[in-house]
C-alpha cells in the first residue's frame, strides 16, 4: 500500500512546482478526460521501485479564514494525513512569521519532516541553507523545483524508509470498495451487503474514520468489501474541506480489483462525483455506478431512464461502466448489484487469444482505414495483449505518431463490439515496430 506525502508551506514558495515536477515523469493522473476538470493536488510519484501518493496542501481552498488559521490548518491537515511531511520553504526569502507557526505544528507531529528548501538554482545559493537550521529539524535538502535541482536527493530522502512498492495483491479474493461523496450512503450500503450491521452508520457525514475492510461470502465465494473512509472527523475543516476526503479514496481503490461509484439519487450527480470517477480510471479498475436511496424516487420507471440518460451524459469518459439503481436503506435491490461487480472483475481478467484480436483489428482497419496525415498512414502490423487488470493490447505499428485519438477510440470501440469488456477499462499501447521503448 503506498505512503503519503504531504507538500506543506506558505503561498509562492514553490509548491505546486515541485508537487508537478515530481509526478511529471510519471504521472499517474489521465489528462484531459473530457468533462472533468480537476485540481491538480493529487497525484501518484514512483522512484526507484517505491511510490507514494503525494499532495500539494496550497491547492486545498481555506480562503474564507484568515491567512495565519489558513495555512495553520493546512499544517493540520498534513500532520493527519501524512506518512512523510515536506516542508517547502522559499531559499531567496527570510523566514516568516508564518514558517515559524508551521514548524512548531510539525515538530509537535512526532511525523518525518523533511525541509526542502526551494529556489536554490545553482550551487552556490547552497549557502542560503544555513539561515533556515534555526527552524531545528534534522533533514533540509537544497532544491530547485525549475531547474530540476535536488530533486532525486528529496526523492531519496522521501522514500528512504518506504518499502519496494508492490501492484498487485497475492490472493484471487475480489475486492471491491465502494467509493462516492461523503453521506451517499456507502457504510449502509456493505451492510446491506452483509445483511447485518457491521459498519458504523449515520446520517452526520464523516462518521467513517478509514477505509474498512470486510470478508464475506456470496455464492459460496468469498469477497472483500471495502468502505472508503469519508470525512475523518468532525470539525471546521474537514466539514468544509469534503474534497479532501478523496485521499482516503485514492488509498482504496488502490487496493482494489473493481470500485463501484455511489451516486445519490437525490441530489443528483454533481462535479465531485465525476471526479472520484476519473481517479478510478487513472488506476485502471474496473467500474460499476450504483445510485443509491432509490426508495424515495417517486415515478421509478420514468425516473430511471432519465437518470440513466443524465449519467451516460455526465459520465462520457467510462461508457463501458453498469448502472444500478438499488436503497441501501430498504435493501431493495441491492441484490443486482453483486453480479455486476463479479462481472466487471471477470471481465477485467480476460485474456483474448492473439489470433482474434488480430483477426478483429484486421477487419476494423478493412472497414475503416487510418486517415493519412502528411502523406502517411498508420499501418498496424501485429496485436497482442500484454496484461490483464486492466486488459492491455499492444499495437506494432510503422508509426505510433500517426495514431489519432479518435482512431484509437474506434478501435477500441471495434474490440468492445467483438468482446465483452463490460465494467473495465482496456488499454491500447502503440509502439514502432522493432523499438525496445515504452
Amino acid at each position: 500500500m503506498r505512503k503519503t506525502v504531504c507538500l506543506i508551506g506558505r503561498p509562492n514558495t514553490g509548491k505546486s512546482t515541485l508537487f508537478n515536477r515530481l509526478i511529471k515523469e510519471r504521472r499517474a493522473i489521465v489528462d484531459d478526460i473530457p468533462g472533468v476538470t480537476r485540481d491538480r493536488i493529487y497525484g501518484i510519484v514512483f522512484y526507484n521501485g517505491k511510490s507514494f501518493h503525494l499532495i500539494d496542501t496550497g491547492g486545498i481552498d481555506l480562503s474564507k479564514e484568515t491567512f495565519n488559521d489558513n495555512i495553520k490548518m493546512q499544517a493540520e491537515l498534513a500532520i493527519e494525513e501524512s506518512d512523510v511531511i515536506v516542508f517547502v520553504l522559499d531559499g531567496k526569502e527570510e523566514l516568516t512569521s508564518n514558517d515559524y507557526l508551521v514548524s512548531d505544528i510539525l515538530k509537535k507531529s512526532g511525523k518525518k519532516v523533511i525541509v526542502a528548501v526551494n529556489k536554490l538554482d545553482i550551487e552556490k545559493h547552497d549557502q542560503n541553507l544555513y539561515n533556515f537550521y534555526e527552524l531545528g529539524f534534522d533533514n533540509y535538502i537544497p532544491v530547485s523545483s525549475q531547474h530540476n535541482r535536488g530533486i532525486d536527493n528529496l526523492l531519496e530522502e522521501i522514500t528512504k524508509d518506504f518499502d519496494e512498492y508492490v501492484e498487485d495483491i497475492n490472493d484471487d479474493i475480489l475486492r471491491f470498495s465502494i467509493i462516492g461523496r461523503p453521506n451517499t450512503g456507502k457504510s449502509s450500503l456493505i451492510n446491506a451487503l452483509l445483511n447485518e450491521e457491521r459498519v458504523l452508520v449515520s446520517s452526520q457525514a464523516g462518521t467513517t474514520r478509514d477505509a474498512v475492510d470486510t470478508k464475506f461470502t456470496y455464492q459460496d465465494n468469498e469477497y472483500i468489501a471495502i468502505d472508503t473512509a469519508g470525512l475523518r472527523k468532525k470539525g471546521r475543516i474537514y466539514e468544509r474541506i469534503e474534497k479532501y476526503s478523496l485521499l482516503r479514496t485514492l488509498k482504496a481503490i488502490d487496493r482494489s480489483d473493481v470500485c463501484v461509484l455511489l451516486l445519490d439519487a437525490e441530489s443528483g450527480i454533481v462535479e465531485h462525483d465525476k471526479h472520484i470517477a476519473s481517479y478510478a480510471l487513472d488506476a485502471g479498475k474496473g467500474i460499476v455506478i450504483a445510485v443509491n436511496k432509490w426508495d424515495l424516487v417517486k415515478n421509478k420507471e420514468s425516473e430511471m431512464k432519465e437518470m440513466t440518460l443524465k449519467i451516460r451524459e455526465n459520465f462520457k469518459f467510462i461508457p463501458y461502466a453498469s448502472i444500478v439503481f438499488l436503497s441501501a436503506l430498504t435493501k431493495k435491490r441491492v441484490h443486482t448489484l453483486m453480479p455486476e461487480i463479479i462481472k466487471s472483475y471477470e471481465n477485467a481478467k480476460k485474456e483474448v487469444k492473439t489470433s482474434v484480436i488480430n483477426d478483429l483489428i484486421r477487419e476494423a482497419v478493412i472497414i475503416t482505414p487510418p486517415p493519412s496525415y502528411k502523406k502517411q498512414r498508420l499501418k498496424i502490423y501485429f496485436v497482442s495483449q500484454v496484461s490483464t487488470k486492466p486488459p492491455k493490447f499492444e499495437f506494432s505499428v510503422n508509426n505510433k505518431r500517426l495514431v489519432h485519438f479518435s482512431y484509437e477510440r474506434y478501435l477500441e470501440n471495434k474490440i468492445r463490439e467483438s468482446i465483452d469488456f463490460d465494467g473495465t477499462p482496456i488499454v491500447l499501447k502503440f509502439k514502432n515496430r522493432g523499438s525496445k521503448d515504452e
